[in-house]
């Protein structure tokens, strides 16, 4: 019963992966060289603060989806959350400059880029 179990839940884990391969659930950093913590990274480092922004205080986190194409390109960026202030289109542009790995497929995706005044 036991041996049944295992090859049950390993199953489900298999499927698992297939299906968020194919729903495109797997998220666009694994795709980036370095990973999460990179793509971050370039993302804080490459942001421009659009002045309108920075001169209203305008803080927040904007949403941007994107297709992850088969050769890595980014196709159809666009802003789901928009804090206004040019926060939204700053975030589509530094999305734009990310270069992914090829996954193969397509993949759909949302980056959150952060918007915070020091």
């Amino acid at each position: 019963m036991k041996s049944k179990l295992i090859t049950f839940a390993l199953f489900l884990g298999i499927a698992t992966v297939s299906n968020a391969q194919l729903n495109g659930e797997i998220p666009a950093s694994a795709y980036y060289k370095g990973g999460q913590v990179e793509m971050l990274k370039f993302l804080k480092d490459s942001l421009v603060y659009p002045p309108m922004a920075k001169r209203n205080r305008i803080q927040g986190q904007c949403i941007v989806d994107f297709i992850l194409g088969e050769s890595g390109e980014i196709i159809e960026p666009k802003c789901v959350k928009n804090i206004g202030g040019g926060c939204g289109e700053a975030a589509i542009a530094v999305v734009k400059k990310l270069k992914f790995n090829a996954p193969g497929f397509r993949v759909k995706n949302s980056i959150p880029v952060d918007f915070k005044l020091k």
